[in-house]
């Protein structure tokens, strides 16, 4: 019987896993609070959650390195906090309030850091796929070693300017991570009802 290998060692400390759970429950009771008040009518406009999606840019960010970008669509607030933007900024900004990261002006979708190098959340679907590309060419220009995290959903994946952007960036070699954050609903419509429709349109095309 042949020995078993011995466990590999994990390439995180105790304290960097802690900070990761930290960070990630910091998105979610941020969430949670940001649901609350927008049930209660004092944020304005529209207020699209991150909740169940907190590993994902959490895990991200943890290989980013200084210098790096990232953007993403209009589920932002948790980009926002795990690229270590302020908590009460972003929440000021929900509520309109001057001390908001846009002065109270931008609400949930329009938000920007320089300092953090957060490149904005996006409410036209998949328009932030060649904005990431553009970041990403200007430091290819430069000739630094950045790279920019460009996130979209998987709804936003039948975009037109999403492949254009794909064919771009292979073509230059640009240094852009193309990250799919597939949270089973495009919109407010869930994957399973959208399969059970094109599934249901096909039977009746066929029995005809």
């Amino acid at each position: 019987m042949a020995a078993k290998k011995p466990a590999e060692r994990p390439n995180a400390s105790k304290e960097e896993l802690l900070k990761y759970y930290r960070d990630m429950l910091l998105i979610r009771r941020f969430e949670e609070k940001a649901g609350q008040l927008y049930g209660m009518g004092l944020i304005g406009g529209f207020c699209h959650l991150y909740i169940g999606q907190e590993a994902v840019v959490v895990g991200l960010e943890a290989a980013a390195k200084d210098g790096d970008k990232r953007l993403t669509s209009y589920r932002d607030h948790g980009h926002m906090l795990a690229c270590g933007m302020d908590a009460k900024g972003v929440m000021a900004e929900l509520t309109g309030r001057i001390g908001g990261y846009s002065k109270g002006k931008g609400g949930s979708m329009h938000m920007f850091s320089k300092e953090k190098h957060f490149y904005g959340g996006h409410g036209i679907v998949g328009a932030q796929v060649p904005l990431g590309a553009g970041l990403a060419f200007a430091d290819k220009y430069k000739g630094n070693d950045n790279v920019t995290f460009t996130y979209f959903g998987d709804g936003a994946a039948n975009q037109g300017q999403v492949y254009e952007t794909y064919n771009m960036a292979e073509l230059w070699d640009l240094p852009v991570i193309f990250v799919i954050e597939n949270n089973q609903y495009a919109m407010g419509t869930s994957v399973n009802l959208l399969s059970q429709s094109v599934a249901s349109v096909t039977s009746v095309e066929f029995t005809q």
